[in-house]
């Protein structure tokens, strides 16, 4: 059995939030359960095609021999706000894009709902946030998201370069929108990506992902 994480399903205090009201808080936060459609670690990672900020089509053939970080996004979102904007999100993406990662940022909010950016918005949120993933992706069908049984933003996946997926689940083991959680939590996809990088297996695979619900069209 794979060594899982187990995350307390509570929402955070609201006076850890000040900006946000409890029950809007209660709303937006998804601690989410398993997916029938979720992809299993140490099998074969979905195959994808998407158009990127630029309208390249990008696809996981693209990376074969890299490792692949995907990263389910929404700026609207207080959980995402949490990561980037006390740049920690930021940090990651520039650590390991630095060392060969692919990292691609994925936007499944169809047109009209919470977080949904055509190209041009994506390249100007990058710049004005000082984002450096690989490439956003725009996915508003929700075709790549629902292959991977992408529930929340944010919500990360990790592929070795084998093309087998590594781990899957949340950005790490605090789920809260403080952004002071950020010191003492521990970041599961940086310690993915070190034991990937030092030929290790992956301890944690898998963990419960959080944070607002993916804005799929209905």
């Amino acid at each position: 059995m794979q060594p899982t994480t187990r995350l307390a399903a509570c929402a955070p205090a609201a006076s850890a939030v000040p900006a946000l009201a409890a029950a809007a808080l209660t709303a937006l936060l998804t601690l989410a359960g398993p997916a029938a459609a979720a992809p299993v670690v140490d099998r074969p990672a979905p195959a994808f095609q998407a158009s990127d900020a630029d309208g390249r089509t990008v696809s996981l053939d693209d990376f074969k021999g890299r490792t692949v970080v995907l990263e389910w996004t929404n700026h609207e979102c207080p959980f995402v706000q949490k990561h980037y904007g006390a740049k920690a999100m930021q940090a990651l993406q520039r650590k390991w894009t630095g060392q060969g990662v692919v990292w691609l940022a994925v936007i499944s909010s169809a047109p009209g709902e919470q977080g949904a950016l055509d190209g041009a918005g994506a390249k100007r949120l990058n710049a004005e946030r000082g984002a450096v993933p690989t490439a956003v992706l725009l996915d508003p069908q929700g075709r790549m998201g629902r292959a991977y049984g992408a529930q929340t933003t944010p919500h990360m996946f990790v592929i070795r370069g084998d093309g087998e997926l590594a781990y899957m689940g949340g950005i790490d083991d605090k789920p809260s929108v403080n952004p002071a959680d950020l010191g003492t939590a521990h970041n599961l996809v940086d310690a993915a990506l070190t034991e990937i990088a030092a030929g290790k297996p992956v301890t944690v695979k898998s963990a419960r992902p959080y944070g607002c619900s993916v804005k799929y069209a209905s």
